[in-house]
Protein backbone atom coordinates (compact mmCIF):
# COMPACT_ATOMS: atom_id res chain seq x y z
CA UNK A 1 0.00 0.00 0.00
CA UNK A 2 1.08 3.59 -0.73
CA UNK A 3 1.71 6.30 2.53
CA UNK A 4 0.95 9.55 2.12
CA UNK A 5 4.53 11.11 2.78
CA UNK A 6 6.10 8.85 0.35
CA UNK A 7 7.80 9.83 -2.96
CA UNK A 8 6.93 7.86 -5.49
CA UNK A 9 9.71 8.21 -8.65
CA UNK A 10 10.24 5.44 -11.12
CA UNK A 11 13.64 5.79 -13.17
CA UNK A 12 13.76 4.55 -16.59
CA UNK A 13 16.73 4.72 -19.29
CA UNK A 14 15.79 8.17 -20.15
CA UNK A 15 13.33 9.37 -17.97
CA UNK A 16 11.80 10.18 -14.52
CA UNK A 17 8.15 9.25 -14.27
CA UNK A 18 6.80 11.25 -11.10
CA UNK A 19 3.15 12.58 -9.75
CA UNK A 20 2.14 15.67 -11.38
CA UNK A 21 3.49 19.03 -9.81
CA UNK A 22 1.33 22.75 -9.54
CA UNK A 23 4.46 24.22 -11.52
CA UNK A 24 3.66 21.29 -14.54
CA UNK A 25 0.75 23.46 -15.37
CA UNK A 26 2.27 25.66 -18.49
CA UNK A 27 4.22 22.22 -19.66
CA UNK A 28 0.77 19.93 -19.56
CA UNK A 29 -1.11 22.71 -21.10
CA UNK A 30 1.09 23.17 -23.66
CA UNK A 31 1.47 19.29 -24.90
CA UNK A 32 -2.26 18.96 -24.41
CA UNK A 33 -2.93 21.76 -26.70
CA UNK A 34 -0.67 21.22 -29.22
CA UNK A 35 -1.55 16.90 -29.24
CA UNK A 36 -5.22 18.05 -29.34
CA UNK A 37 -6.23 16.61 -32.75
CA UNK A 38 -3.96 13.37 -32.23
CA UNK A 39 -5.52 12.61 -28.75
CA UNK A 40 -9.40 13.20 -29.38
CA UNK A 41 -9.92 10.38 -31.28
CA UNK A 42 -8.43 7.77 -28.58
CA UNK A 43 -10.03 10.22 -25.43
CA UNK A 44 -12.98 10.75 -23.45
CA UNK A 45 -14.42 14.41 -24.53
CA UNK A 46 -12.45 17.36 -22.71
CA UNK A 47 -14.26 19.61 -20.65
CA UNK A 48 -14.80 22.96 -21.56
CA UNK A 49 -12.35 24.34 -18.89
CA UNK A 50 -9.94 21.03 -19.81
CA UNK A 51 -6.51 23.02 -19.96
CA UNK A 52 -7.60 25.52 -17.55
CA UNK A 53 -5.20 26.04 -14.54
CA UNK A 54 -7.67 25.16 -12.02
CA UNK A 55 -8.80 21.87 -13.71
CA UNK A 56 -5.28 21.16 -13.67
CA UNK A 57 -4.96 22.36 -9.89
CA UNK A 58 -7.95 19.88 -9.69
CA UNK A 59 -5.90 17.07 -11.04
CA UNK A 60 -2.92 17.79 -8.72
CA UNK A 61 -4.80 17.19 -5.79
CA UNK A 62 -6.37 14.21 -7.12
CA UNK A 63 -3.10 12.68 -7.89
CA UNK A 64 -1.65 14.01 -3.93
CA UNK A 65 -5.05 12.36 -2.44
CA UNK A 66 -5.43 8.66 -5.18
CA UNK A 67 -1.64 8.13 -4.45
CA UNK A 68 -1.61 8.86 -0.45
CA UNK A 69 -5.22 6.38 0.04
CA UNK A 70 -3.23 3.62 -2.49
CA UNK A 71 -6.71 4.03 -5.30
CA UNK A 72 -4.23 5.44 -7.96
CA UNK A 73 -0.89 5.76 -9.07
CA UNK A 74 -0.83 8.75 -11.37
CA UNK A 75 2.85 9.44 -12.69
CA UNK A 76 3.76 12.28 -15.69
CA UNK A 77 6.74 10.94 -17.91
CA UNK A 78 9.49 13.77 -18.29
CA UNK A 79 12.28 12.87 -20.23
CA UNK A 80 15.57 13.95 -17.92
CA UNK A 81 17.86 15.08 -20.36
CA UNK A 82 15.54 18.21 -21.10
CA UNK A 83 13.22 18.04 -18.08
CA UNK A 84 10.48 18.00 -20.87
CA UNK A 85 6.99 16.58 -20.01
CA UNK A 86 6.34 14.24 -22.69
CA UNK A 87 3.06 13.01 -21.14
CA UNK A 88 1.30 10.13 -18.35
CA UNK A 89 0.80 7.28 -17.35
CA UNK A 90 -1.85 6.19 -14.84
CA UNK A 91 -2.01 2.51 -12.71
CA UNK A 92 -5.41 3.67 -11.28
CA UNK A 93 -8.58 1.47 -10.06
CA UNK A 94 -6.42 -0.40 -7.88
CA UNK A 95 -8.19 -3.11 -5.93
CA UNK A 96 -6.91 -5.23 -3.10
CA UNK A 97 -8.31 -8.21 -1.38
CA UNK A 98 -8.84 -11.04 -3.99
CA UNK A 99 -8.09 -8.92 -7.11
CA UNK A 100 -4.65 -7.54 -6.25
CA UNK A 101 -5.58 -5.45 -9.47
CA UNK A 102 -5.33 -2.42 -11.27
CA UNK A 103 -5.92 -0.76 -14.82
CA UNK A 104 -3.30 1.24 -16.49
CA UNK A 105 -3.85 4.54 -18.73
CA UNK A 106 -1.78 6.81 -20.89
CA UNK A 107 -1.46 9.36 -23.26
CA UNK A 108 1.11 10.67 -25.00
CA UNK A 109 1.96 14.24 -26.59
CA UNK A 110 1.92 14.24 -30.60
CA UNK A 111 5.72 15.15 -30.99
CA UNK A 112 6.92 12.43 -28.40
CA UNK A 113 5.04 9.61 -30.09
CA UNK A 114 6.90 6.34 -31.31
CA UNK A 115 10.14 6.75 -29.62
CA UNK A 116 9.38 4.13 -27.57
CA UNK A 117 8.89 6.29 -24.34
CA UNK A 118 5.76 5.08 -23.76
CA UNK A 119 6.77 0.94 -23.77
CA UNK A 120 9.57 2.51 -21.33
CA UNK A 121 6.61 3.80 -18.76
CA UNK A 122 4.76 1.24 -19.01
CA UNK A 123 7.40 -1.52 -18.42
CA UNK A 124 8.57 0.88 -15.48
CA UNK A 125 5.18 0.61 -13.81
CA UNK A 126 3.93 -2.72 -14.40
CA UNK A 127 7.03 -3.77 -12.82
CA UNK A 128 6.21 -1.55 -9.47
CA UNK A 129 2.91 -2.72 -9.51
CA UNK A 130 4.35 -6.52 -9.41
CA UNK A 131 7.55 -6.32 -7.15
CA UNK A 132 6.24 -2.95 -4.56
CA UNK A 133 2.90 -2.90 -5.13
CA UNK A 134 2.07 -6.56 -5.24
CA UNK A 135 -0.04 -6.72 -7.84
CA UNK A 136 -1.06 -9.86 -9.70
CA UNK A 137 -3.10 -8.42 -12.86
CA UNK A 138 -2.97 -4.98 -14.64
CA UNK A 139 -5.77 -4.37 -17.15
CA UNK A 140 -5.49 -1.94 -20.02
CA UNK A 141 -8.32 -1.62 -23.04
CA UNK A 142 -8.40 0.20 -26.16
CA UNK A 143 -10.03 1.06 -28.94
CA UNK A 144 -9.94 -2.08 -31.58
CA UNK A 145 -8.76 0.05 -34.41
CA UNK A 146 -5.82 1.50 -32.32
CA UNK A 147 -3.52 -0.66 -33.48
CA UNK A 148 0.14 1.38 -32.29
CA UNK A 149 -1.88 0.97 -28.78
CA UNK A 150 -2.64 -2.76 -29.30
CA UNK A 151 1.11 -2.99 -30.62
CA UNK A 152 2.67 -1.31 -27.55
CA UNK A 153 0.85 -3.27 -24.63
CA UNK A 154 1.53 -6.92 -26.24
CA UNK A 155 5.10 -5.57 -26.44
CA UNK A 156 5.03 -4.90 -23.09
CA UNK A 157 3.54 -8.59 -21.68
CA UNK A 158 -0.13 -7.77 -22.29
CA UNK A 159 -2.62 -10.34 -23.72
CA UNK A 160 -4.99 -10.05 -25.04
CA UNK A 161 -8.97 -11.01 -23.25
CA UNK A 162 -11.52 -10.40 -25.49
CA UNK A 163 -13.74 -7.28 -26.26
CA UNK A 164 -16.01 -4.98 -23.76
CA UNK A 165 -19.22 -3.64 -25.73
CA UNK A 166 -19.85 0.33 -25.24
CA UNK A 167 -17.07 -0.20 -22.64
CA UNK A 168 -16.12 3.65 -22.86
CA UNK A 169 -17.43 7.12 -24.19
CA UNK A 170 -14.96 8.05 -26.44
CA UNK A 171 -14.66 11.81 -28.70
CA UNK A 172 -18.78 11.59 -27.91
CA UNK A 173 -19.52 8.05 -28.65
CA UNK A 174 -20.23 5.11 -26.48
CA UNK A 175 -17.16 3.03 -27.77
CA UNK A 176 -16.40 -1.16 -27.71
CA UNK A 177 -13.01 -1.90 -26.43
CA UNK A 178 -10.52 -4.39 -26.64
CA UNK A 179 -9.33 -5.22 -23.31
CA UNK A 180 -5.58 -6.90 -22.13
CA UNK A 181 -4.05 -8.03 -19.25
CA UNK A 182 -0.57 -8.58 -17.81
CA UNK A 183 -0.42 -10.97 -14.94
CA UNK A 184 2.24 -11.64 -12.61
CA UNK A 185 2.49 -15.21 -13.03
CA UNK A 186 1.43 -15.36 -16.77
CA UNK A 187 1.30 -19.11 -18.19
CA UNK A 188 -1.59 -18.41 -20.36
CA UNK A 189 -0.21 -20.25 -24.02
CA UNK A 190 1.87 -22.60 -21.72
CA UNK A 191 1.40 -26.43 -21.12
CA UNK A 192 2.19 -29.01 -19.17
CA UNK A 193 4.73 -30.44 -22.52
CA UNK A 194 6.61 -26.51 -22.61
Amino acid sequence: MLRARRKVRLETERMTLRPPEHGDFRAWSGLRSESRAFLTPWEPNWAKDHLSRKSFTNRVYWAQRSIAQGHALPLFLVRREDAALMGAITLDNIRRGPAQAGTTGYWIGQSFARNGYMREAIKALVHHAFTELDLSRIEAGCLPENLPSRKLLESCGYKYEGVAQSYLQINGRWRNHVLYANLRSDRRGKTDAG
